[in-house]
């Protein structure tokens, strides 16, 4: 019997130990590096997953030394329960590309989990010579290295100084992958070049070939350059991220492909121009820079007035060029005509050939006279690179006739120079004898001294001793209110933050956005933290850390959420303005503590 109990005691024993090592093993931390391939060739790429079995902080990826990150981190989190059972896997995913041969070594990453740092084992890799894989089987990345192709097809390689150059930038995208979305990485500065985008309004879906092979292909984007400066120039490459899909060779429950999200950056590559300058011979003295095509005309509101009364005299060009990067002739008007200074006017379009339009110089002219005033013709030059030649046009000489007026006094000495000169016979007394009684009385000296004035400003002093000794009494009891002083400084910063929700009270969305960045761009200024990458358990924590009141951070913490809520819900004017109220309340509170 005894030996019975001592049977039963072990097995129970036993029992316990092998419960408890379990749970052991369940609670047990595991952070682990995997690489999808420990040997290959210098142009293929390598997949680097750290994955963890709890959720952790702070995670610091190795410096990938003589490797290159085209891809990543990217993040993906599973999260299971099989038999009342949780699992939990979350994976950090780095796609890496050498940049030498040999063997190297990827070093540790860490994280934080419960307190606790963990790190992972170091890898060997090594590089080898260029690979060629034809037939070999090919992963998301290299499908979707072969499916993506951005191109900046450039209309002209050689053009001329100010001459339009169009740039139209291609994705071609292969039938077997489909586009999700995109975003730009670096947008070219055209340095050297007179910049303008046309939009693209739509992104259609065309049918082409790249390299031979049927793509379909959608422009992303136009723009039209005129080179300021002659040379070798160079166009800078427009570099985007690519999400697509890839199918794989798997299939679903159905059978139908399962597709795999991936993403790359695709360039359109450096494009070099030669801009050729205008050339010397045959350039006009009066040519100011225009380069294109153009008409020239300069017209008159009229050509018979009255002086005082106004016209209009209009310079214009017209036609295809760069019309915005030149000056218009100045018309040479006579000196005894009044001229004001232009406005100038402009109706340009741009188009992927380049600036269409006119361009005009408006000038009021008043004359003051009566007379004939002639506007001789003036000249315009312009290149144009269709035919390599320069052009000068002439406007029409026009004649302003002036029918009413005064004459003016030029007009006067003509018309006296004409006629016969007659002596002046004087009239009356020629000669007039100075007075010699001038009736001079003596001159009145005012004394300053003793006077009202000298009074009033030797006692002035005086009287403003006793309005400064109140000006300064006030200002020092004011100083010393250091309560009321804290609550208007409070005040003063509760209206900063939330000065933008307060323009925004009655409009739910706008109001409720405002009012959250005011909430966050407090601590941020109290606290020298980027708060809108925290989350509200972080943010409480942080405050806790500070020894704020538990009562300030829930208020502060359902404000947030209400911020949240308010997208969803229905909210009141009443319910806006408590919520204002409150977020001022709750930053006074704040301030005060922090």
């Amino acid at each position: 019997m005894k030996r019975l109990r001592g049977n039963i005691l072990l097995f129970l024993a036993m029992v316990f130990l092998s419960g408890s090592m379990v749970h052991a093993q369940d609670d047990e931390v595991t952070f682990t590096m995997n690489l999808s391939k420990e040997k290959l060739g210098i142009n293929e790429r390598l997949r680097v997953d750290f994955t963890m079995n709890k959720d952790g902080d702070n995670f610091t990826p190795p410096a990938f030394e003589n490797f290159k990150v085209v891809m990543g981190p990217s993040q993906s989190i599973s999260s299971s329960w099989i038999n009342g059972k949780r699992t939990f896997s979350k994976t950090y995913t780095y796609i890496l590309l050498p940049t030498a041969r040999g063997n190297f070594t990827i070093q540790q990453a860490t994280i934080e989990i419960a307190g606790e740092t963990y790190k992972t084992t170091p890898k060997t890799v090594e590089v080898t010579a260029a690979v060629d894989r034809p037939n070999g089987e090919k992963t998301v990345d290299d499908v979707a290295d072969e499916s993506l192709h951005l191109v900046a097809e450039v209309s002209k390689d050689n053009p001329y100084l100010n001459e339009a150059v169009t740039v139209v930038y291609k994705l071609y995208v292969s039938p077997d992958i489909s586009v999700t979305n995109y975003r730009p990485l670096d947008n070219p500065t055209y340095n050297n070049f007179w910049s303008q985008d046309i939009p693209v309004t739509k992104h259609t879906a065309q049918n082409g070939t790249y390299e031979g092979k049927p793509f379909r292909y959608v422009v992303l984007k136009r723009v039209v350059l005129y080179p300021q400066k002659s040379g070798q120039l160079e166009i800078e490459p427009l570099s985007l991220e690519i999400f697509v899909d890839v199918p794989t060779n798997r299939r679903d429950f159905f059978g139908g492909r399962i597709y795999t999200q991936t993403s790359k950056t695709v360039s359109a590559g450096n494009r070099t121009i030669n801009v050729k300058p205008l050339p010397e011979a045959g350039k006009p003295v009066d040519f100011s820079g225009a380069v294109g095509d153009f008409e020239f005309s300069v017209t008159t509101s009229k050509d018979q007035l009255n002086a005082s009364e106004s016209l209009q005299a209009k310079v214009e060009i017209s036609g295809k060029g760069n019309l915005k990067l030149f000056q218009l002739p100045k018309p040479e008007l006579p000196s005894s005509l009044e001229v004001y200074d232009p406005e100038h006017e402009e109706d340009i379009n741009t188009y992927s050939t380049g600036m269409e339009g006119k361009v005009v110089d408006n000038y009021t002219i008043v004359p003051s006279f009566r007379g004939k005033y002639p506007i001789p013709s003036i000249p315009f030059s312009y290149f144009n690179p269709a035919t390599g030649k320069y052009v000068t046009l002439h406007s029409d000489e026009i004649n302003i006739e002036v029918m009413e007026g005064p004459v003016s006094s030029a007009d006067n000495l003509a018309t006296g120079s004409s006629t016969n000169k007659q002596l002046v016979v004087p009239t009356g007394k020629q000669f007039h004898f100075l007075k010699l009684n001038p009736n001079l009385g003596p001159l009145k000296i005012s004394c300053f001294f003793g006077s009202k004035a000298f009074y009033m400003w030797l006692f002035l002093p005086l009287l403003l001793i006793p309005l400064a000794i109140l000006v300064f009494k006030k200002r020092e009891a004011m100083a010393s209110d250091v309560i009321g002083n804290k609550i208007k400084q409070a005040n003063r910063l509760a209206k900063k933050y939330l000065s933008a929700a307060k323009r925004d009270l009655g409009n739910k969305e706008a109001f409720y956005v405002a009012l959250e960045k005011g909430l966050h761009n407090y601590l941020k200024a109290k606290l020298n933290i980027e708060t809108t990458e925290f989350s509200k358990e972080k943010i409480t924590g942080i405050l806790k850390g500070k020894q704020v009141d538990q009562e300030d951070i829930q208020g502060f913490i359902g404000l947030l959420t209400s911020c949240e809520m308010a997208r969803y819900s229905p909210y009141t004017q009443v319910q806006m303005q408590n919520d204002y109220d409150k977020a001022s309340e709750v930053i006074s509170k704040l301030d005060k503590q922090l």
